[in-house]
């Protein structure tokens, strides 16, 4: 039903704006703040009470006496927003990116083809992981509905459930595994996990964080038929614009892994912190240039200002989207290097560590917060915080626990600092901000 309600909603010329389950209450309270919507369609239970809700029974008594038909020249088109989806933002509020018709199309046309290709007469089944909330079920989503495919989509407690997770899988006839590499990596962890449980397998299709020539190197001995295809890209790029079929011989070639080759559309330009462009080999930001770049936040002028703008490539003009991400090309292709700033992802969420922190200090008795990642084969596998009461506790479990507990309230859980340390002081360098290379060292 949810996605009836996309469908509804750009059937209809108007943009959606998926918010998960599991959000907290005031979080969802605040993204409906700030987009100000003409209406809420709700799947599952809302405890807000506003005229503007449309609960499950509702929207199925509208469908029963409507012919289902739309009027195709009130469909979202070309620079029409047709969603918005917020990621974590440096304030500690989300904020919301723009995708236009055209950048998802533009996506689509190229993503098509990823692996083995996917050739509109097929007809495959795709595997639908990330929530609808996380630009990473874009791919999934899109692709399925354009080909007419069947979409198989693993609920999160299904996820959490080893056992029903493989017998999930095993009668799914999934074609297109799209996820985030950690839950690939999750999977592996049983051996039941191979050919033999999925069949009909023909790709792997990453993006959200880092692929490993480790976590490859299993599934190509596991699934020895399957291509295994790394893609990078940010929210604001629409989902994904890089990528790479990696091999045997681009496995043992590389390490780590570069994420490939831009989409047709779109260049990558790397980035000295002047904005002067590095030769090849060298460190910079990543500046995507093209036509699925985002036209922008949602009501956020002075960040649009900061990493948005256009530019000519060929004659033609085009936006651009400065990343924050670090990385390189060599060879023609994009090797990621992490955040320039203090974003990151975990299991394939983008997390700004501030948000945390703000959040942190939101709470009575925490006078200084800070947020870290912790890392294992190079990729982040939790976060850890350490925040400076204003009276010293004796029980420090019980502290963490409560702390946790109340972040809970207003952060989902993928953003919950697995570990609490309390510090007597937060190190800072000389100009004031927290240095956190010092603080990296007693956490």
């Amino acid at each position: 039903m949810m996605l009836v309600c996309f469908l509804a909603c750009v059937k209809s010329g108007r943009a959606y704006c998926p918010i998960d389950v599991n959000v907290p209450l005031s979080r969802t309270e605040a993204i409906i703040r700030e987009v100000e919507p003409e209406i809420i369609l709700t799947t599952e239970p809302l405890e807000i009470d506003s005229d503007r809700i449309k609960e499950l029974q509702e929207i199925n008594e509208i469908i029963s006496t409507t012919d289902g038909k739309a009027d195709s020249s009130n469909y979202v088109t070309a620079e029409d927003v047709f969603y918005i989806i917020f990621t974590s933002g440096s304030t500690g509020t989300p904020k919301g990116v723009q995708i236009t018709r055209d950048c998802l199309d533009n996506f689509i046309k190229w993503a098509l083809c990823l692996g083995s290709g996917t050739a509109q007469e097929k007809v495959y089944t795709f595997m639908n992981q990330a929530p609808f909330s996380f630009d990473l079920s874009v791919m999934d989503l899109y692709l399925c509905l354009y080909t007419g495919g069947t979409l198989f989509a693993l609920g999160k407690n299904v996820q959490v459930d080893m056992k029903l997770l493989y017998e999930a899988l095993r009668r799914s006839g999934i074609n297109k595994w799209i996820s985030t590499p950690s839950f690939a990596d999750v999977c592996l962890a049983d051996p039941i996990f191979s050919g033999e449980l999925l069949p009909d397998l023909t790709d792997f299709l990453f993006c959200g964080e880092i692929l490993t020539n480790k976590t490859v190197s299993r599934l190509k001995k596991r699934f020895p038929g399957a291509n295994v295809v790394n893609t990078y890209g940010p929210t604001e790029s629409t989902c994904a614009i890089t990528e790479i079929n990696v091999t045997d011989e681009i496995n043992e070639k590389y390490s780590p892994l570069p994420v490939g080759k831009p989409k047709d559309g779109t260049w990558i330009r790397i980035s000295d912190e002047n904005g002067n462009a590095v030769v090849d080999g060298e460190k910079g930001e990543i500046v995507i240039i093209g036509d699925s770049v985002s036209i922008g936040y949602w009501n956020n002028a002075e960040k649009n200002k900061k990493s948005f703008g256009r530019t000519t490539v060929n004659g033609v003009e085009y936006r651009f989207y400065r990343t924050g991400d670090e990385g390189y090309i060599i060879d023609g292709m994009l090797h990621y290097c992490g955040r320039i700033d203090n974003q990151v992802k975990l299991h394939g969420y983008r997390i700004e560590l501030e948000d945390i922190e703000s959040n942190l200090l939101k709470i009575h008795g925490i006078i200084q917060a800070v947020v870290l990642p912790k890392y294992r084969d190079g990729k982040v596998s939790s976060l850890v915080a350490g925040v400076v009461l204003s009276e010293a506790t004796e029980d420090e479990k019980t502290a963490a626990e409560s702390i946790k507990s109340k972040l809970k309230m207003t952060l989902p859980e993928y953003m919950i600092p697995k570990k609490i340390k309390f510090l007597s002081n937060i190190p800072r360098t000389n100009n004031g901000k927290i240095d956190r290379k010092a603080v990296g060292g007693v956490l």
